[in-house]
């Protein structure tokens, strides 16, 4: 038995843009093609992400770089098939009576060795500045609105650490309890192969993952089967989805 089985219009709720392609463009494309009406939550815009050399003229943490990036996340989605995006703080992804609120990325630094934490000028517009119960508000009221039956996110590492991944996966596991809707995490590659794990083969899907890799070009480069990021590591473009059930 499948946990996507019966699943008919899932949530994925991803930090940055680039996040939904990098970490999850297979399944969704696959989702999409198996009739799913697939809904895509980003949390910020990924103000203060590094820039592809050569790429832009655009600084980061710019209001030309925001729009750029949006620009971006809404190309790739078009790609990828799908029809249903918000950002999280705008509705219908803010909670009742409270005035729309855009989450930034919050940067990210290593605290001690292992442990991730924000940029030391992160302010307090950021994702992370905000407290889990709001940012939880705020995706429950557009799972609520769309009914939403199934949500997938970032496991409790957030993939590799990330602050902001790292605090969606907690604000997700808090609207799951919310609502009733069940939650699903994405597995990190070192873990794939764990027991407990469902993983979806999805190699056939590489083409359209890749194209929609080519559209976030300020953040990355695709280079054949893998992603240059624009700090200059590479890895291997993402065919084999592991997932987990959280609860």
């Amino acid at each position: 038995m499948s946990l996507l089985d019966g699943v008919t219009r899932p949530v994925l709720v991803h930090a940055h843009p680039d996040d939904e392609t990098l970490a999850t463009g297979a399944l969704v494309a696959q989702l999409v093609r198996s009739g799913l009406e697939v809904h895509v939550l980003t949390a910020t815009r990924g103000e203060r992400g590094e820039v592809v050399a050569g790429a832009l003229t655009i600084a980061p943490g710019t209001e030309e770089l925001v729009l750029h990036r949006e620009t971006e996340l809404a190309e790739a989605l078009v790609v990828l098939g799908v029809h249903h995006h918000a950002y999280v703080g705008a509705p219908p992804a803010r909670a009742d009576g409270l005035l729309p609120r855009l989450y930034r990325d919050s940067g990210m630094r290593w605290v001690r060795d292992g442990v991730a934490g924000p940029a030391a000028d992160a302010d307090d517009r950021s994702l992370t500045a905000a407290t889990v119960a709001e940012t939880a508000a705020d995706v429950a009221a557009y799972v609520r609105s769309v009914r939403a039956d199934l949500l997938i996110s970032y496991d409790a590492t957030g993939g590799y650490g990330h602050p902001d991944h790292v605090h969606l996966h907690e604000a997700t596991r808090v609207v799951a309890t919310l609502t009733g809707v069940p939650f699903v995490e994405v597995v990190p590659p070192s873990q794939i192969d764990e027991p407990g794990v469902e993983v979806l083969d999805l190699v056939a899907l590489l083409p359209v993952v890749t194209e929609a890799l080519r559209r976030h070009a300020s953040q990355l480069t695709v280079d054949g089967a893998d992603v240059v990021h624009s700090g200059g590591q590479r890895e291997r473009i993402v065919t084999r989805v592991g997932l987990r059930r959280v609860t």
